[in-house]
């Protein structure tokens, strides 16, 4: 019959809110509120700094003021709203329940929840499955143990093991991050998984007929044991050649590098302190290098001069009538009948460097000449054509001046 159409009698209801009482009881110091579960650990500290000090207090038991005392390191807000909470999920209650109650008593369940859970987060539930497998081992040599407990016990049993190996397989295809924080599930997994089988064997020897219920179990232990083994592996393969779990893995190094932002990048080097770079050679170490460093050969001396009459060097250079024409034959010819040209028209006509440059000596000389009417007149400008001949050209102005323009 399905469970809704069961009557819901007196029993019934009382059985479930037992239940359910305890579960509050043993998670409030996790409740923030009714409703949620605490984000900051301050609010676990607060619940088993009460604790502490209930157990400590005995059959005295405490005041709401000798609560406050014993928790004055946290602020009031916080405590008060701690204490309501505790309050609520009966983890914290009157000593007699009448009117105008003073002091409180402590719950047993939360305060054996609160270990459950401080157990829970140090080893990853590691010392919890050791302790069921041990009780489950007692319970099924007991002679009054009966087959259907059996049953149960090896049910629930095979639900945890995939459940477990299930979580291995995830944190296995997941991040290195995830798994090494999750590393502790991977410890002892040997020798559980040999107690979980020594189980099974008893199961089975005394139970023969619970033969497919075992056979689940052991699939479930197998599981395990593969998916731990991988996991395992893989945390290995991390840690590289030092076999250091401490060390960040060279995925954490590349994710940050590529989502972090510059600040944080710059960050990472918040408290360092660089002093100036030192001088690679010590100045007097290069002293000392030049001077054992070997003499160059001396400049071997210049031949004798012929014993011809020289009559030395001239006085002077006057040139003659016939250069000063050639350069005006030469600047006519670049201005072609016109008053002014472009120099940098005049000086890719030929695309020849060894011809542009001739020309380019000439007019420059014809403008040095102070009796010639040609000039050239240079501007800013300047192009650049790294393919071409020339490469780069000044722009400028050839022109005819005086009375001959």
């Amino acid at each position: 019959m399905p469970e809704t159409n069961h009557e819901i009698t007196l029993d019934s209801a009382l059985s479930e809110e037992a239940v359910l009482t305890t579960y509050r009881r043993m998670f409030a110091a996790l409740a923030r509120d009714s409703g949620a579960v605490v984000d900051d650990p301050v609010l676990v500290d607060i619940a088993e700094t009460l604790f502490t000090a209930f157990a400590e207090a005995g059959e005295e038991w405490l005041t709401h003021e000798q609560m406050r005392h014993a928790c004055r390191a946290h602020p009031l807000e916080m405590f008060e709203n701690r204490l309501r909470v505790l309050k609520g999920l009966g983890a914290v209650r009157e000593v007699f329940p009448k009117p105008h109650q003073l002091r409180y008593r402590a719950s047993f369940t939360s305060m054996v929840g609160l270990m459950f859970i401080r157990r829970m987060l140090h080893d990853g539930g590691q010392s919890e499955v050791h302790r069921l497998l041990a009780l489950e081992d007692l319970n099924v040599t007991d002679p009054r143990t009966t087959m259907e407990e059996a049953r149960v016990s090896a049910q629930n049993l095979a639900r945890a093991f995939r459940l477990w190996a299930l979580e291995l397989i995830t944190l296995t295809g997941g991040t290195i991050e995830e798994l090494r924080e999750q590393a502790p599930t991977l410890w002892g997994t040997e020798e559980i998984a040999q107690r979980a089988q020594s189980l099974h064997a008893t199961i089975l020897t005394r139970w023969p007929d619970l033969d497919r219920t075992c056979t689940e179990l052991r699939a479930a232990i197998y599981s395990y044991s593969d998916a731990s083994r991988r996991a395992a592996g893989r945390l290995a393969d991390s840690a590289g050649t030092t076999r250091n779990l401490t060390l960040l893995p060279a995925e954490t190094w590349r994710t940050f590098a590529q989502t972090a932002d510059k600040e944080r990048l710059a960050a990472v080097l918040d408290g360092f302190v660089f002093d100036a770079p030192a001088p690679w050679h010590d100045p007097a170490a290069i002293v000392r290098a030049v001077d054992e460093s070997p003499r160059p050969a001396p400049v071997q001396p210049a031949p004798p001069r012929p014993a011809l009459p020289d009559p030395g060097p001239a006085d002077s250079y006057e040139p003659g009538a016939d250069g000063l024409d050639r350069l005006a034959s030469v600047a006519e010819t670049a201005l072609g009948g016109r008053s002014s040209a472009r120099l940098e028209e005049l000086l890719t006509a030929d695309g020849e460097w060894v011809s542009v440059r001739r020309l380019l000596a000439d007019l420059v000389a014809a403008d040095l000449r102070p009796e010639s009417p040609y000039r050239l007149r240079w501007s800013d400008g300047l192009s650049a054509e790294p393919g071409a001949e020339p490469a780069w050209l000044s722009h400028g102005l050839l022109e005819r001046t005086g009375r001959d323009a």
